[in-house]
């Protein structure tokens, strides 16, 4: 879809969106003015963030591979997806299990007529517009209740949202209705905004974008590590625990030098008993 297509008379394009923002920072074509300056704030403080953008996808790409390859996990519901685009996750898992079903869950119009669009002829994988911040509805929708069987293991996927739930008693009460919905051997795949608060140049720059983002309307929480390890509570992390993207298990020796901004998100895999 071009940037000039504007899907629904419901979209304030004069405001920034996570999904919007976070397809500018990956080079995407799916965003608008506002998304772009929002963006422009964020490479103010981090020019490295395209890069870590990159860091993170692959983390979903590896750890929707492992459940995938290793774990046989064949259903994932994806929250907050955003645009579905290259090595999301109905491309990776279809990859090693073509009947592998996706359903992906996002709210923003321009991201549901993108994807719905993108979609539309692969009988394996699915759109839902219901909100995540309403667990009860998105669990309920019809879309979701047809192709993901609540009784057989899924693939629980929040990478990069529940950090725009800036309430922390919130987030974890959404996480954990999610959680509390799936099978035994199910497994949650979130990664999350991170502030290390030790006094470390990644925490002035976490501190910093968390400013900066607030300003453009996009709130977001870089929270501290125990927080994050919250939202993991009764779950069964797999090694190498909650660590930042780059150290989950990489496919190699690393090339790039790292930067500040590797050390502000933190990622996990567990299995819910």
């Amino acid at each position: 879809m071009a940037t000039s297509e504007r899907p629904s008379d419901r979209v304030d394009f004069d405001r920034p969106s996570i999904a919007r923002v976070s397809d500018a920072l990956m080079g995407g074509q799916n965003n608008y003015a506002a998304d772009r300056a929002a963006l422009r704030q964020i490479l103010d403080i981090a020019p490295e963030s395209p890069a870590m953008a990159q860091e993170m996808r692959q983390w979903l790409v590896r750890a929707v591979r492992y459940l995938t390859e290793r774990l046989d996990v064949d259903q994932f519901l994806d929250l907050g997806s955003g645009f579905p685009t290259v090595e999301n996750t109905h491309q990776v898992a279809q990859k090693y299990n073509p009947e592998a079903h996706v359903v992906y869950v996002d709210n923003d119009p321009v991201v549901q007529a993108h994807g719905r669009a993108l979609l539309v002829d692969n009988d394996f994988t699915h759109f839902s517009g219901n909100d995540l911040l309403h667990p009860e509805e998105t669990l309920a929708d019809d879309t979701v209740k047809q192709f993901i069987d609540f009784e057989r293991p899924v693939g629980l996927v929040m990478c990069a949202i529940v950090h725009h739930i800036t309430d922390l008693q919130q987030a974890q009460q959404v996480v954990k209705s999610y959680v509390g919905a799936m099978a035994p051997g199910s497994y949650l795949l979130l990664l999350h905004q991170h502030n290390p608060d030790d006094g470390s140049e990644a925490a002035a720059v976490a501190a910093s974008l968390q400013d900066r983002l607030g300003r453009t309307g996009l709130d977001t929480r870089y929270r501290a590590r125990a927080e994050i390890a919250s939202f993991f509570d009764g779950l069964e992390l797999l090694e190498p625990g909650l660590t930042a993207p780059h150290l989950w298990w990489p496919d190699g020796p690393r090339l790039a030098p790292l930067t500040p901004v590797n050390w502000t998100s933190l990622c996990g895999v567990a299995r819910i008993p």
